[in-house]
């Protein structure tokens, strides 16, 4: 990757204080444009406009031009990328270009007047409650270190609505037995406090006396969940939990670690749970974001009505 746009990454994670994921994310998204221009470049009369884009296998910023971006952005589509996943490659592109434009590497920018893709705001996935405590019970069934922990992350993430990356970035004194909450770190390094109900605490009291002592391989690992190796647990290997877990229970293929965040939320509000709270409790910036969960809500009450209703 060039210089600038290791530059640029590096910028998003010192002076911006983006998460590892976020700028992974837009070194991925980058790294592909690279490419593509590299590629593109090498071939006769690929571009409409006139000016070499690379030299010496570099890319020239100042010649990469609107339209060489949008052809960029039509091969996405040919590949029938999701529209979502093309809205987040251009907003990566033209955050680059800010950037380089700021930092004087090139005069003028060329995605000033560039529209990112529409994309339809779909309400996310979540499941019932019938199908939350099949997910939850199947751990529940066998007895090896790794199902403690496994039934003790699922009853905690369901119980909390925090985020996969709060959950595996845990330690073992975050959490509080006696007094029944969790202390995680959001967004921006946000710490909240989050009660816990006794259910939980109790499937993470049962890990850590009869999964984790098992599971550790030395006394000064703070993590809280553990793999086969003694080390935290990632996101990644979360998700492949979920998704077995999920296989056995017979729920959704198409659910991944969030949903289970998605249906707390959910669940909170059908339970009478005021807006301002969940919001709290889900550790979200604006209450704008937390809103979309009362289009759930509604959704379901409708769903009820017409299943009570039918018409004739």
């Amino acid at each position: 990757m060039q210089q600038e746009l290791e530059d640029f990454l590096n910028y998003l994670s010192v002076e911006k204080g983006f998460s590892p994921n976020t700028v992974a994310a837009y070194r991925n998204d980058l790294t592909q444009f690279q490419e593509y221009l590299l590629a593109k470049a090498k071939e006769d009369s690929a571009w409409p406009d006139d000016g070499s884009v690379a030299v010496d296998g570099r890319i020239d910023w100042s010649s990469v031009h609107k339209m060489r971006i949008l052809s960029f952005i039509m091969a996405l589509k040919e590949k029938q990328y999701a529209s979502s996943t093309v809205a987040r490659k251009v907003a990566a592109i033209k955050s680059f270009f800010h950037f380089i434009v700021a930092e004087g590497i090139v005069k003028t920018d060329p995605t000033e007047n560039l529209d990112s893709p529409k994309v339809g705001k779909s309400l996310p996935r979540t499941l019932s409650i019938e199908e939350v405590d099949e997910l939850l019970e199947q751990p529940a069934r066998l007895t090896t270190p790794e199902a403690f922990r496994d039934r003790a992350m699922l009853e905690l993430l369901y119980a909390t609505g925090m985020r996969v990356s709060e959950l595996t970035s845990l330690n073992v004194d975050d959490i509080s037995l006696s007094a029944g909450y969790v202390r995680c770190v959001g967004k921006g390094n946000k710490e909240r406090l989050v009660p816990v109900y006794p259910q939980a605490l109790k499937a993470v009291e049962d890990y850590l006396s009869e999964g984790r002592p098992q599971l550790a391989r030395s006394q000064e690992e703070p993590a809280l969940f553990l793999n086969h190796r003694g080390d935290r647990l990632t996101r990644q290997g979360f998700w492949l939990i979920v998704k077995a877990y999920a296989k056995q229970a017979g729920v959704p293929q198409d659910i991944t670690p969030h949903t289970l965040r998605h249906s707390f939320a959910t669940h909170m509000l059908n339970s009478g749970a005021d807006l301002r709270s969940v919001q709290e409790l889900l550790g979200h910036a604006n209450i704008s974001t937390t809103q979309i969960y009362t289009h759930l809500t509604a959704d379901r009450m409708r769903q009820v009505y017409d299943e009570a209703h039918p018409r004739a």
